[in-house]
């Protein structure tokens, strides 16, 4: 007989790059001199201040007009340490919501790391742990960058793992930087297979900064190999995508997940949908550069606006 009582249960998975998320303290250890209150930037205390209002203002909106609450869970790309997400999470807008935080330092040489911010009324945290990236500078010298994030825990009671990406730049060029995603790509896989190797057919969502585009090398090894289905790959267009660079779109913000998310069973998670979250408020509104992100500098030159990427989302659901 049919339970009537049923109720079908939303979630929302965000993840944001959210710009040099730096404190305004001196790291004797990192690069971090350009986010100081005396450094040609003047990174001041209000500036800090100003720019984790904006981004939790962000972050409270991400999915809500949809299922009336914030994201259950946020991946996050460039903070500086585990006090600027605290300090995220403690903003008028979020700390009504039951939020904690997983954070590691990597031996990025900037200082900048990813996290893992939940709800914990939502999502029940199992374990976590770091997964470092081997790189070599030309010289043969080791070329220190972000490390992975697996975290792993129970969301509905139903266990799934997290990966949180912060893939190398393309700064050093398209060609030349790319074998460094690679390589990140492929410690991603050897990742998934760890887990793959304890659990029988485990729910993975693989999220991130990739610095590559869906159809990009990095990315697609994450389709074919890791057997992962990448809903961004129909949102990117000319006109739409999360970061621009020289007036072209890439779609560098990606949310992968295991396959096993389309399973019709009522009592297990399934995906719904998955969007960018490029409300007009987050835009420039005017110039040349109108409806690129509104970032917090250009430059050197402060503009207070948010990040230099939009967050991307899938939402799940569950019936209860």
């Amino acid at each position: 007989m049919e339970n009537k009582n049923k109720t079908e249960q939303h979630y929302t998975i965000a993840f944001y790059n959210v710009e040099n998320l730096f404190d305004i303290n001196d790291n004797g250890f990192t690069h971090d001199n350009d986010f100081l209150p005396h450094s040609a930037k003047r990174w001041t205390k209000k500036r800090y201040e100003r720019k984790l209002h904006k981004l939790s203002e962000v972050i409270s909106k991400i999915g809500f007009n949809a299922i009336q609450k914030p994201p259950t869970i946020i991946g996050i790309a460039e903070a500086e340490n585990r006090k600027v997400l605290q300090d995220l999470i403690e903003t008028d807008s979020l700390k009504h919501y039951n939020y904690d935080i997983v954070h590691y330092d990597s031996k990025d040489e900037r200082g900048i790391d990813v996290g893992f911010i939940y709800n914990k009324d939502e999502f029940e945290l199992e374990n976590s742990k770091p997964f470092s990236i081997y790189l070599e500078k030309d010289d043969g010298v080791q070329d220190f960058t972000r490390d992975i994030l697996l975290v792993s825990g129970k969301l509905n009671g139903e266990l799934i793992h997290c990966i949180v990406n912060h893939w190398p730049s393309r700064r050093d060029g398209l060609e030349e930087s790319s074998v460094n995603r690679l390589t990140a790509s492929q410690k991603t896989l050897e990742i998934i297979e760890l887990i793959k190797a304890n659990q029988i057919n485990p729910k993975i969502i693989v999220m991130g900064d990739f610095n590559d585009n869906p159809n990009n090398e990095s990315v697609k090894m994450l389709n074919e190999k890791g057997h992962l289905f990448n809903p961004m790959k129909t949102l990117v267009s000319y006109a739409r995508g999360t970061q621009n660079h020289n007036f072209k779109w890439n779609m560098f913000d990606q949310i992968l997940f295991s396959t096993n998310f389309f399973e019709t069973d009522d009592f297990s998670l399934k995906f719904e949908t998955a969007n960018i979250f490029d409300e007009k408020f987050l835009t420039q509104y005017h110039g040349k550069f109108k409806g690129h992100p509104f970032r917090t500098y250009v430059g050197k030159k402060y503009k207070g606006g948010f990040s230099d990427h939009f967050p991307v989302y899938i939402r799940l659901s569950m019936m209860n």
